[in-house]
């Protein structure tokens, strides 16, 4: 056998775990070496990096310094958000594939090793490479964020100073200026992000477990994707224009779509972060339990279809 297609598992024994663990990082090391993931992350530190340059402002200092940095922030966001959900979709359907063609998925199945540890693995060593990306992301968006807001700081309140404000009310402007530089709710929002890519790499896993091709796997989880931020909108228009005996029916079945397909619209909190609100702690449990939700779900129904194939 080649040294290509040799198999990461080396051995049938010891926990699941460890298995994982090692799937995870063959995973990790395998996506690593694809050309996406280097001009995907090229193009995030680009948008990012742009953030140097000032964008024509038709409003006052003070709005104009505020809007300096929510544009950070949005452009930041945004472009983990892009990188993120589309690696998730397209890394997981290009694994599975590549491991039948390289003929790596036979030799670890011939282990034999569970097929939950083989998936959980795939899965964790995406997440593991979006974790990685992210994080590398948020520290340039930070030390972006903190020289901007430093700088914008220190021109306001000079600005105020000469006009004669008084300390009440260079103190607002300090506090509000602040609130759009680096904070704790900022670095939920990025989390929030990972739990978005998380939901929808557990999501082309469970696509890809009963389609070989790449390509459908990854426009289903794109559309998916943009049906997730309508949904709540169209369930709501649903559900007033039923009424009488029909209101039970029609909200299970609500309720079974919202269990099966994930409402995006929780995620809106990121707007509500660039704009400079603070993210609530309840906020970011939901989004987490909603990730971990729908994280396992998809994983445990890709192990249900995966576990019926012969290989």
């Amino acid at each position: 056998m080649s040294h290509q297609s040799a198999s990461p598992v080396r051995s049938n024994r010891g926990s699941h775990g460890g298995r994982i663990a090692v799937i995870a990082t063959h995973a990790f090391t395998q996506l690593v070496r694809m050309k996406v993931f280097y001009f995907l992350a090229v193009f995030a530190l680009i948008a990012i990096g742009s953030n140097f340059f000032d964008l024509p402002q038709h409003a006052g200092p003070e709005v104009a310094g505020i809007s300096i940095l929510r544009v950070i922030k949005s452009w930041s966001l945004g472009a983990m958000t892009l990188f993120s959900v589309v690696f998730a979709i397209v890394a997981t359907a290009l694994l599975l594939p590549k491991d039948v063609e390289d003929r790596t998925l036979y030799t670890i199945l011939a282990k034999p090793v569970p097929r939950i540890d083989y998936l959980a693995g795939k899965l964790i060593g995406v997440l593991l490479l979006v974790l990685v990306s992210l994080a590398l992301m948020d520290l340039l968006m930070t030390l972006v964020l903190q020289v901007r807001t430093s700088m914008i700081l220190s021109q306001q309140l000079e600005i105020a100073q000469a006009r004669g404000w008084s300390v009440v009310e260079i103190g607002s402007l300090r506090a509000e200026i602040l609130t759009h530089g680096p904070n704790w709710s900022l670095q939920g929002a990025v989390v929030a992000v990972f739990l978005l890519a998380s939901i929808m790499a557990s999501l082309a896993l469970f696509i890809s477990t009963f389609s070989s091709s790449t390509l459908f796997t990854s426009i289903v989880g794109f559309l998916i994707y943009f049906i997730g931020y309508f949904q709540a909108d169209a369930r709501g228009i649903f559900l007033d224009a039923e009424t009488g005996g029909q209101g039970l029916v029609t909200r299970t079945v609500a309720l079974l779509v919202t269990l099966v397909l994930p409402d995006f619209q929780l995620f809106n909190v990121i707007d509500a972060v660039i704009q400079g609100q603070a993210m609530a702690l309840a906020d970011l449990g939901m989004l987490t339990a909603s990730g971990l939700f729908y994280a396992v779900t998809y994983t445990t129904a890709s192990w249900f279809i995966f576990a019926t194939k012969e290989f």
